[in-house]
């Protein structure tokens, strides 16, 4: 399976395709969250798995990341650490995803080395999608575009600055925020590359693998 970084690569040179990106809960306990992410990987295509523990002291970040990383490389799953550059490279994760708040892109992409995924977070923003791939980032990461409860949002893009952004550059693009199979057709269409979800996969009420299923379901009949 194509990691972000393959896809940064090959975009151009294929038909453009979008793929679902997976997004830890806020909180879990790291033994049964294991077999979730088995059984949630096992039901259909997922191109990366992103540990997202805010607030977590770095000992269960690191437990977390020993436990869950085997999970995902063992299937060909990207497995990339939220932030921390620093971790990821320490615990064998393919990169990180840095938030504009979250950290330095030049340090992270230094930290990283050339052949670990970077990812940016860049809101509702062309420039600093711009400014993040000038700083080394293999793909940009746009949203909320849907209400999320996740967390606290201040900005809300519209599906045309997917389209923009892949009009422009080959670097692939991340739409995020309170997507789910009912919403996520205009962004497939705008020209996302990934879908980035939480609650849609973790919350459906059949189970995460339904969850999966259901995503990849509606990113085809997209």
């Amino acid at each position: 399976m194509a990691t972000p970084v393959q896809t940064a690569r090959e975009k151009g040179r294929q038909e453009k395709s979008c793929r679902l990106y997976l997004i830890t809960p806020p909180r879990f306990e790291i033994a049964p969250f294991r077999d979730e992410l088995a059984r949630a990987l096992d039901a259909g295509d997922v191109a990366a798995v992103q540990l997202r523990l805010k607030g977590t002291d770095d000992d269960t970040i690191r437990r977390a990341a020993e436990v869950l990383r085997v999970v995902a490389q063992d299937r060909g799953v990207a497995f990339l650490m939220n932030d921390r550059a620093d971790l990821a490279v320490e615990t064998g994760c393919d990169g990180a995803h840095v938030g504009r708040e979250d950290g330095d892109l030049a340090a992270a992409r230094r930290l990283l080395g050339p052949d670990l995924t970077l990812g940016a977070t860049c809101h509702d923003s062309r420039h600093l999608a711009m400014e993040a791939a000038e700083a080394g980032a293999d793909y940009v990461a746009f949203g909320a575009f849907f209400p999320t409860g996740t967390k606290e949002t201040k900005h809300r893009p519209d599906p045309e600055i997917l389209t923009l952004w892949s009009e422009v550059t080959e670097i692939p693009c991340v739409a995020i925020g309170g997507i789910t199979a009912e919403n996520c057709a205009p962004l497939v269409r705008a020209g996302a590359d990934f879908l980035a979800v939480i609650s849609a996969v973790w919350n459906h009420p059949d189970g995460p693998a339904a969850g999966v299923r259901a995503m990849n379901e509606a990113i085809g009949a997209a």
